[in-house]
């Protein structure tokens, strides 16, 4: 008696739970379609990252990013995750400029440095060299790696301050060594270096601390900066181009001006005040 009338109330059960199991289904579907509409740009960016390091190992080198319509003057940062670049070959390709990486917190050298800096200049592309900031160390050690490592020239592009690290415990501390850096820098070679940043760093921490130094700005999947003309110099529009010469992504930038004033940029022949010639 208590068995058969057990089985309506176990059916009641797992239809009940097939209603629950359905309805958590279509709110699981409905979140993840409101989350793709809102992040589409992310997902589909996070996407192509992804199947570009799983191609990486059948990439030629050979494969060609357009380039930015509206800009004449097109170029490229990198650094050693770039591996070996045939620098003749990525000049060929309308490759203008190129800043190199050199150093990174207080110790680290990029282990390609010298020879993309060498190889850089011998193919024609006009070089500059960068510092990726780590906020928690000194930035007075930051400058002095820096320039002990990187030899700038009469002709060269004005050194730049890579700030965009997120992981720092005061952002007044971090300004500090950012100014610091600057300072430094500029003394040390007489010469104003520019500063890099991507869009909602720089809108969150670094907007009207250092508006007298040229802003190199990272905004991707927009049709232009949202930040007018007159606060940025270079915009990295990408980081996941492709140029001929390298073997897989790189970042791709446009100088907001002609190529002339690209050359007025540079070293002028009287300086810097210190660096050997390479």
């Amino acid at each position: 008696m208590n068995r058969r009338s057990s089985r309506p109330t176990s059916r009641r059960r797992a239809s009940a739970w097939r209603r629950y199991l359905g309805l958590a289904v279509l709110a699981l579907a409905a979140l993840s379609l409101v989350v793709y509409i809102r992040y589409q740009r992310q997902i589909h960016r996070y996407a192509r990252r992804a199947y570009a390091s799983f191609t990486l190992g059948s990439l030629t080198g050979r494969e060609k990013t357009p380039l930015l319509a509206g800009y004449s003057v097109h170029g490229i940062d990198v650094s050693a995750y770039q591996g070996k670049i045939d620098w003749k070959t990525v000049a060929e390709h309308n490759v203008r400029f190129a800043f190199i990486k050199a150093s990174e917190g207080v110790t680290l050298r990029d282990a390609r440095f010298r020879r993309n800096w060498s190889e850089a200049r011998k193919a024609g592309v006009y070089r500059g060299a960068y510092h990726y900031f780590q906020p928690n160390y000194d930035g007075a050690e930051q400058a002095n790696l820096f320039t002990r490592t990187v030899p700038l020239s009469p002709g060269d592009l004005p050194p730049v301050l890579d700030v965009e690290a997120p992981e720092f415990h005061d952002v007044a501390v971090m300004r500090r060594g950012v100014g610091t850096w600057l300072r430094l820098v500029e003394r040390h070679y007489g010469v104003r270096p520019i500063l890099y940043s991507n869009y909602s760093f720089y809108k969150r921490h670094l907007a009207g601390h250092f508006d007298e130094y040229p802003l190199w700005l990272a905004h991707y999947e927009v049709e232009s900066p949202v930040l007018p003309r007159d606060k940025w110099i270079i915009w990295q529009h990408s980081d996941e181009a492709y140029v001929p010469g390298i073997r897989g992504t790189v970042d791709f930038n446009v100088f907001q001006g002609n190529f002339e004033s690209l050359l007025a940029l540079r070293i002028p022949a009287s300086g810097p005040k210190a660096g050997r010639t390479n």
